[in-house]
């Protein structure tokens, strides 16, 4: 997409007492007959909707008539205080943009791809002169030869293991790589070259990373029959221990070609895509195909309107789902969406190669599209199934915790820290679906006033810094807020946690009905051992949790009772991820140095420091003019360590 800055004008248009379809009508004659998106928002300058047009004046002018509009459509209009526009130059660059807004704000009324996930691809590095094979996610920033996305971390950690028995490609990180005096475990079980130690040179691993490569990118029949023939030139030369080493490496090559739950003949490099709607409710399930291989699958359940068509949510759907991701060549799907030929394009200019989206009537192709439409139908049975039985646990918990409504979002605290160090407190979101794992959220403690071990000043400020910002970016009620928080800890944590919170300006349950929050802290389950002694236990088969809920006497629940099993399992996840952080904040903490805290001192220079004195210690304990003997290091720099570590500076 082109630059905004030059190639597109914005308009904005203060709130008017007008609203509805007459605040529309009013805009309508100040817009252009141009390509664009238009914003829809409501009374607290919220997004509802965000939408493109080929024409900005007549598609918003179809918002004016009366008939015609389904109720949720109806429904938004009515909502609309004011109207935001973006002019584009082309309909390509609104719907690129259209999906670029959708994703950011999270419009209300817009078809919205909830489950984002950042799918794992193969990298080959090439940034080091033995080029390096991993798993890579999120933005390919590193140099090299992307090849996905594989549909499971596990899907890529099996092709890796077996790319390293047939290529031989290293997967150890430089600095491994740099210290090596003699061959890895790796090498020795024969599935690196040890091209660290120069058992191979250059141009032999080169040669193999070429192999590689190639063979990710389709070419398996070609490096198949090369290696067959440097096999049997090997044994015909009677060099059997060679031949035995390209005779595994074939056997690798037919794993990987074969181990695929589909491996079409005609097709290379595609997407599939399949919806199934029922209930209100959708699924889009998703194949991915490169080098001719199947590299797995994914269920989507995008959130729309129930009375959206299959193909307008596959449409809004596709157009998320590639607003940060490279299409490949082809993209069948099970329906026809209205702009196939716009996305074509819109997919074309981003990925500077030719995609063609097409709904296959017939062949392999359409066999695909239903293979991935029957999955669509029992992955969305699957999900209805267990969303009937997630509703009725939260009707449950909403009796026992003596809410009027079940809750929709569920917020767990807890916090991890050892005497006070490291301290991270976490967040982590659940509600009808399960665990919303992309909305978790973690605090690093930043108070210097409090003592070693405040859990209760710990609790007040992770709550006082998340509702703070949620009050400042969304209106309470929405779908951001919560209507049950669960803290870990008894009365002392519950009556923190609801200080906190009141100091901030929430309002405290029980009366979830008028937008107030519920509090509910768990104190951990006793029992005793076989001695008689009472200890806490975190398992899943602990009795005796005491619940805590404000207006309400501490309760128990009972043994059995699912409700019960349900809490522990959001008690137990939000410990998990709290230590999780607290762990990673800690490892990150001991391989810091004080030399990065010196400005002046990058990576080139720290190194030399370091190889020069041997620690950071030493570093510290060095005179001025030792420093200036090191290379790269001028007296004013040397004077400014010196003065770093002696409290001069």
């Amino acid at each position: 997409m082109t630059n905004q800055s030059s190639n597109q004008e914005t308009q904005s248009t203060d709130s008017a007492p007008l609203h509805g379809a007459e605040l529309i009508a009013a805009k309508v004659k100040l817009l252009p007959d141009r390509p664009g998106v238009y914003r829809m928002l409501g009374a607290e300058q919220d997004v509802l909707y965000v939408g493109k047009a080929r024409s900005l004046k007549k598609r918003v002018a179809s918002y004016t008539k009366l008939g015609g509009h389904s109720n949720r459509i109806m429904r938004m209009i009515s909502l609309t205080r004011s109207m935001e526009f973006v002019v584009t130059e082309t309909e390509t660059e609104s719907l690129l943009l259209e999906a670029n807004l959708i994703k950011q704000l999270k419009p209300k009324f817009n078809v919205l791809l909830r489950d984002d996930k950042s799918f794992a691809n193969i990298l080959i590095a090439t940034d080091h002169p033995a080029p390096q094979i991993v798993k890579h996610r999120g933005a390919q920033k590193r140099t090299g030869h992307y090849f996905g996305p594989f549909a499971s971390a596990g899907a890529v950690n099996r092709t890796i293991n077996t790319l390293q028995k047939a290529f031989l490609l290293r997967t150890c990180t430089d600095s491994f790589y740099e210290n090596r005096s003699r061959p890895c475990l790796l090498h020795q079980i024969k599935r690196c070259a040890a091209p660290c130690v120069g058992l191979v040179t250059d141009d032999e691993y080169g040669a193999l990373v070429a192999e590689a490569t190639d063979f990710l990118r389709g070419n398996n029949s070609r490096i198949q029959s090369e290696l067959s023939r440097e096999m049997e030139q090997a044994a015909a030369e009677l060099d059997f221990e060679k031949a035995a080493g390209l005779r595994d490496r074939i056997r690798a090559l037919t794993f990987v070609q074969g181990a695929q739950d589909i491996n079409p003949g005609t097709v290379t490099n595609a997407d599939v895509f399949a919806i199934h709607c029922t209930g209100g409710q959708s699924c889009v399930q998703t194949f991915f195909f490169r080098a001719g291989q199947n590299w797995g699958n994914h269920s989507f359940y995008p959130r729309h309107a129930a009375e959206d068509s299959p193909a307008d949510i596959l449409g809004a759907f596709l157009a998320q789902f590639y607003e940060n991701r490279d299409a490949p060549p082809l993209i069948l799907l099970s329906e026809k969406i209205a702009e196939a030929d716009l996305l074509s394009e819109a997919l074309t200019i981003r990925s500077q190669r030719k995609v063609d989206v097409h709904t296959p009537q017939r062949g392999e192709k359409r066999d695909l599209v239903q293979h991935a439409l029957m999955n669509a139908r029992e992955a969305l049975g699957r999900h209805l199934s267990e969303s009937v039985a997630q509703k009725k646990l939260m009707r449950q918990l909403a009796d026992k915790a003596g809410m009027e409504t079940p809750p929709t979002r569920i917020e767990v605290y807890d916090n991890s820290h050892i005497s006070g160090t490291n301290a991270v407190g976490g967040m982590i979101v659940a509600g009808e679906e399960g665990f919303r794992k992309n909305q978790y959220r973690k605090f690093n403690i930043k108070s210097d006033d409090l003592a070693p071990g405040d859990d209760f000043g710990m609790m007040r400020e992770v709550l006082t810094r998340r509702f703070s910002r949620l009050l400042k970016e969304d209106t309470p009620g929405s779908e951001t807020w919560p209507d049950l928080i669960v803290i870990d800890g008894g009365a002392g944590q519950l009556s923190a946690a609801r200080k906190a919170m009141q100091e901030t300006g929430i309002d405290i349950g029980p009366d979830t009905e008028t937008g107030q929050i519920m509090l509910i802290s768990v104190a951990k389950g006793r029992r005793e051992d076989a001695q008689g002694n009472k200890r806490t236990d975190r398992t899943m088969g602990a009795t005796g949790e005491q619940f805590f809920v404000t207006g309400k006497e501490p309760f128990t629940l009972p043994p059995r009772d699912p409700v019960l099993y349900y809490l522990q399992r959001l008690r137990d996840e939000a410990h998990r991820y709290a230590i999780g952080s607290h762990r990673a904040r800690r490892k990150q903490q001991l391989s810091s140095s004080p030399l990065d805290e010196i400005d002046g001192v990058g990576g080139k220079r720290k190194r030399a420091l370091l190889l020069h004195f041997g620690s950071a210690k030493a570093v510290s304990r060095a005179k001025a003019e030792d420093l200036a003997a090191v290379e790269g290091i001028s007296q004013s720099l040397a004077r400014r360590i010196y003065d770093h570590f002696h409290g001069d500076g």
